[in-house]
């Protein structure tokens, strides 16, 4: 059986992964099922934004009693105007504090729109790996994104503020309803692991 394997895959390597990598979304966010055919289209979609770059962490060979093939994975693309969740955010950040905050978190950001790892493979760094790896040499100035914020130490908030992310709204809640989301963002490149605390 084979280490697992993080490798940066194109548009049409992810297109052809879409199932197993909503499995893993799957296993992550226990959503509801009938929630999992638009998340596909949505994903989908996603691939022809502007600077799409996307990772997938794999285990070739493994063996049925195992987590799937497809581990774990991420993607992100520039954010812009007309896409839903940016028009979202920055509606929200503009008006808790002015459109100059929002745009200074906004107007040149690389969203992170998906990071999962199956909770088989949690523990053992591939988030980590996956958020360095997608945001390496990126030419934004900040990096974006939500996460479930069930509470303020969740694992995946931990890895996001030790990379230097922030909370830029808390407890929120996306139109349609659903479970509440932290909004989080930082500058680029990410802090070098862990990051320093505000008193230094």
């Amino acid at each position: 059986m084979r280490d697992p394997k993080l490798r940066e895959i194109d548009e049409r390597a992810f297109l052809r992964r879409l199932s197993p990598m909503l499995d893993v979304y799957a296993a992550a966010m226990e959503p509801p099922n009938e929630q999992l055919p638009g998340r596909h289209t949505i994903m989908e979609r996603h691939s022809s934004y502007p600077g799409f770059r996307a990772f997938v962490v794999e285990r070739r060979g493994a063996l049925p009693v195992m987590p799937a093939p497809v581990q774990g994975f991420a993607y992100g693309f520039h954010g812009a105007r007309g896409q839903w969740w940016h028009d979202v955010v920055y509606q929200a950040l503009s008006d808790r504090e002015g459109p100059e905050h929002a745009d200074s978190w906004l107007d040149d950001a690389f969203e992170v729109a998906e990071l999962h790892v199956h909770p088989q493979a949690q523990g053992r760094g591939l988030g980590r790996s996956l958020l360095n790896a997608l945001c390496d040499g990126r030419p934004e100035r900040t990096v974006v994104l939500s996460t479930l914020d069930r509470t303020p130490d969740t694992p995946a908030r931990n890895l996001y503020r030790s990379v230097g992310l922030v909370d830029l709204l808390a407890e929120f809640e996306f139109p349609g309803g659903g479970p509440r989301y932290a909004v989080m963002g930082g500058r680029l490149p990410l802090a070098p692991y862990p990051a320093p605390s505000s008193s230094e």
